[in-house]
């Protein structure tokens, strides 16, 4: 039964979830009624915070087929709730067919067109179907996407398009000819409408949501329960600063869902044609696409507002919006497998894999280029929130949970403050009891210290931090949609740093070529501009194998291509509209020398003349190209020269790739040698290959054939080298970084050689350290996988003995430092597929090649997420700067990811900076660690506030006192959010320190700094309420005390105002009120300057002007009134006049305890617990030192004795990646030697145990 009632939907998916089935019951919602009525409300705001209670207590668990509601839960680390309620879709079907058929054909992407016979394909479909025949489909919505109940796997499952599980034969063969209307009726029942859909909530909807957060209850509850209490002034005040609290948030969410639903709907409706069944074209509001339907692309251009697969024409497309680069891309149509010299017709399509065939929502199709009478057509694949456009606003309005220990510990210190409260609650009802008090008074009293010990300004103030930070970020150019993230930012460790346009400049300069003669390297050449070269197949290749378009008039396309098309000058021309219009085929795109670069032509004889004209006009077409795929690593055309038979096959690309396309015998012996030469200087070089093709390859096949068919064979051509220069400012930056302890890795799509070697002209790997290349290779042939380690400085001339130089791999020493050993000593580099490989099958290798991994080369989008999730598997936090083309995943996975593209794909980055500059990096961790360490002090410090303040009220409650209206209102008002306020401001520190901060509150350090000052707060203020009973002029106070003229002093002079008081019902007006009230108020202001740290993570607190000025008033007014009493003032603060040496005892006690203070905080704390004892990284780690400065080590033992003392449990660090150091410095077999190999077992464990094979 259980097996019934839970099932996972969408299984190995990040949004995975289990599913629980339940109906309602009766008996239940009756009783879950009387208890909302039982409570005041209070059980429904609870059931409404927890969705999973809400569902238990008012249903039964019933099969997942037969629910009414669902419950579901997330299957990552923070367990989600969301429930959601069944619903029923009705369809009108033929007489024979099953909707459920059709709801399960078309979420399993088949047979989504529908023949005429449509009753004949069902009626066999319907006896898999146990249950009867009905005409409705039960489904929910979740997230913004409906999931459909499916028979056949017995869950619920998404409706997929033609995305998943569709053969590109398929895709000519079924699904080119269109949709009947019938079938498109269906698919829009099944798929709704084609939008995503971001509906701005009414201002009273977010308002109630607001208002219903559990925080904004407390306080309604608190407010209630003061004016019960007749503390009106304060209950005035804390209504309205949630006033202004809920309207900003209003505001600012109100903002947000109109700024996204602005960006989405800007194009969310237009009129497109589509083409039908029996070839009749109609157009429809692209609201009504659903997939299968084959869409016209206008000549035009248009905004798609669907994912749709080409399979006619070409288009010019912007993707900025998808990929942060707003080179126009070339899309072709769609290989057609059938048609192909060499079929593929196996292949599944694949938006991903085919994305140089796919037009993706939100994109911007610039041109389109087309066939007479065949329009350029894309079947629609995927509509709504499943196309990738949707899935990036999904996960804008969805996003994940931000999973920071800091906000962790903070719901776990208030859950301590609320034991406090609890303990003060029992004993004001306790001591309420004994000495007679009513029961109201009881009941408000011991509610009341439950409003003191947790403060209901703890999360203004804690987000004020955050906002002062976010403001200087802006200040300097760092945008932030995810402000909470600025604190994690705080605690990076690690970045990662994309290559290209990121560490090195964006273009590229042609250094020069390398040709290649009879098999052999010519000397590289300079200027390709010339007439030498002019009509060689090499500049051929130049100006042909690229994907340049004209708009309007002007050249543009990918950086690496225009620069390439410049260095050989030539003059590219596009058709016409009109012209293509006119032919039966797409006019290609020529390319031509100028004129003065021709050699003129002499004619030796009049009969001659003509051939001698006719190579004056040298022309080339493009007439078929095969775009740049990341995954290939190579672009390919097919062009013909005027007046030519045969064609032409130029190809480009990555020299390792063109390589292995060419014959053999083309290839020069010394290939290696001067590629390596090359790549360790950095240059970026690009192979070229050329081959003539047969005279039987047509215009027409050529359209249709397949570029396996092209790329092989070839002949292979040369080198084009170019130079990618470093930033100005990267070698400083990472300089900075390595300072700070914070390791720094590359990830890249270039060459591996050429990274390494730009990893070690920017500082990332230093000149002594040692390179380990990684090359893993998949299993093959019945042999297992297995990784061959080289080192990148002896790869060519490598010694067949095993035995190694000594100084070949660094020896290690356990007194090094960790933090040195991750930062130097040896790095590992290798490529996408080597990283593929060892994630698969070295599963075990993972986390140390992790610890030493700095060059990761060749990588593809999804393979950099995958490396940012592996770094955080081993704890660390991880920081992500790339220029937002291929680096969108990583940007949203990193805890803090920085694009530096400010185009729309920073939607997907928390953080973009408006200068392209890395610098911005270091600049965005002192800000996060500035902001940290300020979250710190503001928590501190309203943890003090809440104690002190309730050992007041504790203390005075058992002199059956309080603390005044106007007190209470003096102090939360002028003192606590005066200071809370300005102690925030205080800006980053100038530079990066190495020492990081803690990165949560329970933490040996602040748990100490916290409890040490709560004692000593305690300390005095009970010093002070039971000195004053010693006093000789000490009595239970009445209106007709008169204390002060025991002094003989000229205060007595005020002893007649405070006689004519009125009566005093709550007994606020006593000697131990006044004497707590003074000593308090100075004490919230001793622990705000404890608590303002500045050096090493803030600048120092004299430079925060502002909460400077307001310390300095606002001791100038407590020790006005206390020394110098105004009537009117004592009067409104409900104090008495005590004598005048009372005063100056006051003002010794407070001085000794600022003293005291300070002391501990800033001496006992900072000079020796945070350095010995408290000596931590992340999570509690230790960090090693492996020298003490001289001044140290005098008292060294003595510092090791305290260490012990205060903490004898076992040193372990409690990150993975410290421990698994730790375990590294004393095994023999790392780092792995030159010349080894390590072979996966052929029965790979749980474990995923490997062997060490060593190669001789």
């Amino acid at each position: 039964m259980d097996k019934e009632e839970r099932k996972t939907i969408n299984q190995g998916q990040e949004d995975e979830m289990e599913i629980y089935g339940y109906n309602l019951c009766r008996w239940k919602l009756a009783i879950v009624s009387l208890g909302v009525v039982c409570t005041g409300g209070f059980l429904l705001l609870l059931l409404y915070w927890m969705p999973e209670w809400r569902v238990k207590a008012t249903c039964i668990r019933t099969a997942i087929k037969d629910c009414e509601v669902v419950l579901l839960r997330t299957t990552d680390e923070f367990k989600t709730w969301f429930c959601a309620k069944i619903r029923l879709l009705s369809l009108k079907t033929h007489p024979f067919s099953s909707p459920k058929s059709v709801a399960n054909k078309v979420s399993n992407g088949h047979a989504v067109l529908l023949t005429e016979n449509l009753a004949e394909e069902n009626r066999h479909e319907i006896s898999k179907y146990s249950q009867t025949q009905s005409e409705q489909i039960r489904y929910f919505t979740h997230h913004s996407v409906k999931y459909f109940w499916n028979d056949t796997l017995h869950n619920f499952d998404f409706l997929k398009g033609l995305d998943e599980g569709v053969s590109c034969t398929s895709i000519y063969e079924k699904h080119s000819a269109g949709l009947t209307k019938g079938m498109h009726a269906y698919r829009k029942l099944l798929y709704g409408i084609n939008e995503i859909s971001v509906k701005v909530p009414s201002v009273f909807k977010l308002l109630i949501k607001e208002v219903l957060n559990p925080f904004y209850i407390f306080q309604l509850f608190s407010v209630i329960l003061w004016c019960t209490d007749e503390y009106y002034y304060y209950a005035l005040a804390i209504v309205i600063m949630s006033v202004v609290s809920i309207l900003s948030s209003l505001y600012s969410i109100k903002k947000q869902y109109i700024m996204l639903h602005d960006m989405v709907a800007a194009h969310s409706t237009v009129r497109v044609s589509v083409c039908r069944v029996n070839e009749e074209k109609e157009e429809i509001f692209s609201t009504e696409l659903v997939p299968g339907d084959v869409m016209v692309i206008p000549l035009n251009g248009t905004i798609m507002p669907c994912d749709a697969v080409l399979i006619n024409g070409t288009c010019i497309v912007n993707e900025s919006m998808l990929t942060g680069e707003s080179v126009p891309v070339t899309k072709t149509n769609l290989p057609n497998p059938s048609v192909d010299i060499k079929g593929m017709g196996d292949e599944l399509y694949s938006p991903e894999i085919h994305k140089r065939h796919t037009l993706f929502c939100g994109t911007t199709v610039i041109q389109t280029r087309f066939y007479t009478g065949e329009l350029v057509k894309a079947i629609v694949v995927r509509t709504g929130f499943s196309t990738s456009k949707g899935q990036l606003v999904r996960s804008i309005l969805y996003p994940k949970p931000t999973d920071f220990k800091l906000y962790r510990d903070a719901y776990l210190f208030l859950l301590c403050l609320v034991a406090v409260a609890a303990i003060g609650f029992i004993y004001t009802i306790i001591n309420s009891i004994l000495n007679e008090v009513e029961i109201g008074v009881i009941i408000i009293e011991s509610l009341d210290i439950i409003t003191i010990t947790v403060p209901p300004a703890l999360p203004a103030a804690m987000t004020a931090g955050i906002v002062y930070a976010q403001r200087r970020l802006k200040k300097i150019g760092i945008f932030c949609i995810s402000p909470q993230r600025i604190n994690i930012c705080g605690q990076l460790n690690l970045v990662c740093f994309d290559k290209t346009g990121t560490l090195t400049e964006d273009g590229l300069d042609l250094w020069g070529i390398q040709r290649v003669e009879n098999t052999r390297f010519l000397l590289p050449e300079e200027n390709v501009c010339n007439e030498m070269l002019v009509k060689s197949q090499f500049v051929a290749c130049m100006a042909t194998c690229h994907s340049l378009t004209k708009i309007e008039g002007v050249l543009s396309g990918d950086p690496l291509d225009l620069k390439m098309f410049e260095a050989i000058g030539w003059i590219l021309e596009e058709a016409t509209e009109e012209e293509t219009a006119l032919h039966n085929r797409i006019m290609p795109t020529v390319v031509r020398p100028p004129k003065q670069l021709l050699p003129e032509a002499t004619p030796v004889g009049d009969q001659e003349m003509e051939l001698f004209e006719l190579p004056a006009i040298y022309e080339i077409g493009i007439v078929r190209q095969f775009p740049f795929s990341s995954a290939l690593q190579r672009m390919s055309v097919v062009a013909r020269v005027l007046g030519d038979k045969k064609m032409d096959a130029y190809m480009k690309g990555a020299p390792e790739v063109i390589a292995s396309l060419c014959k053999p015998e083309t290839i020069p012996v010394d290939f290696e040698n001067v590629l390596e030469d090359y790549t360790k200087q950095g240059f970026r070089v690009i192979a070229l290959a050329h081959r003539k093709l047969e005279s039987k390859l047509t215009w027409h096949k050529v359209q249709n054939i397949s570029r396996d068919a092209i790329e092989n064979n070839m002949d292979f051509m040369g080198l084009i080298i170019m130079q990618n220069k470093l930033k100005r400012e990267t070698p400083a930056v990472l300089e900075d970084l390595h300072k700070a302890n914070i390791r720094t890795v590359m990830v890249t799509g270039d060459n591996m050689l050429t990274a390494v070697s730009v990893a070690r002209d920017c500082g990332m790997i230093l000149p002594q350290d040692k390179v380990i290349i990684a090359e893993a290779l998949p299993p093959k042939d019945g042999k297992v996988a297995k990784i061959n380690w080289h080192y990148a400085d002896t790869l060519t001339q490598c010694s067949n003995s095993s035995a190694i130089d000594s100084e070949a791999i660094p020896i290690k020493s356990v007194h090094d430092s960790l933090e040195d050993l991750q930062v130097s000593r040896y790095h590992f580099a290798m490529n996408g597929k080597s990283f593929s490989v060892i994630l698969e099958h070295f599963q075990d290798l993972v986390p140390k090649l992790m610890l030493h991994g700095t060059v990761f080369a060749r990588m593809a989008p999804d393979q950099k997420t995958q490396l940012v999730e592996a770094l955080q598997n081993v704890d660390y936090f991880v920081g992500m700067c790339g220029d937002g083309a291929n680096d969108c995943g990583a940007l949203k996975r990193a805890h803090g990811g920085i694009s530096l593209s400010e185009l729309e794909a920073s939607v997907a980055s928390p953080f973009t900076s408006k200068t392209p500059s890395i610098s911005c990096v270091p600049n965005l961790i002192r800000e996060g660690r500035a902001a940290l360490m300020t979250s710190f002090c503001v928590f501190k410090f309203m943890a003090l506030y809440s104690i002190i303040q309730y050992f007041s009220v504790t203390l005075l409650y058992s002199v059956l006192s309080n603390l005044g209206d106007f007190q209470f209102l003096f102090i939360d008002l002028a003192i606590i959010l005066v200071v809370v306020f300005t102690m925030s401001l205080n800006p980053a520190w100038k530079e990066l320190v190495a020492q990081r901060p803690p990165s949560g509150l329970i933490s040996g350090a602040l748990l100490f700094s916290v409890l040490s000052q709560i004692i000593i707060s305690i300390g005095f203020q009970s010093l002070g309420f039971f000195w004053v009973k010693q006093q000789p002029w000490y009595e239970i106070w009445h209106p007709h005390s008169d204390a002060c003229n025991t002094t003989g002093s000229l205060y007595g002079n005020f002893s007649h105002l405070y006689n004519e008081t009125e009566d005093d019902p709550h007994n606020i007006q006593n000697y131990e009120n006044t004497t707590v009230f003074f000593i308090s108020s100075f004490q919230y202001l001793i622990v705000a300057i404890a608590f303002s740290k500045g050096k090493p993570f803030r600048q120092p607190c004299y430079k925060n002007y502002l909460f400077v000025l307001s310390v300095i008033i606002l001791y100038v007014f407590i020790l006005f009134i206390m020394l110098h009493p105004v009537a009117s003032i004592d009067q409104a603060l409900q104090i008495v006049c005590v004598p005048y040496q009372w005063r100056i005892t006051m003002l010794i006690i407070v001085l000794v305890n600022a003293l005291v203070s300070i002391m501990v905080e800033n001496f006992c704390l900072d000079m020796v617990l945070w350095k010995v004892v408290f000596n931590r990284d992340r999570q509690g780690e230790y960090r090693f030192t492996t020298t003490q400065p001289a001044q140290e080590s005098v008292d060294y033992w003595g510092k090791c004795c305290l260490s012990c003392a205060l903490d004898c449990r076992k040193k372990i660090p409690k990150a993975k990646y410290m421990y698994l150091a730790q375990e590294l410095l004393v095994d023999p077999e790392w780092p792995p030697k030159p010349q080894t190999t390590t072979e996966a077992k052929a029965l790979v464990k749980e474990n995923g145990s490997c062997q060490i094979i060593t190669i001789t």
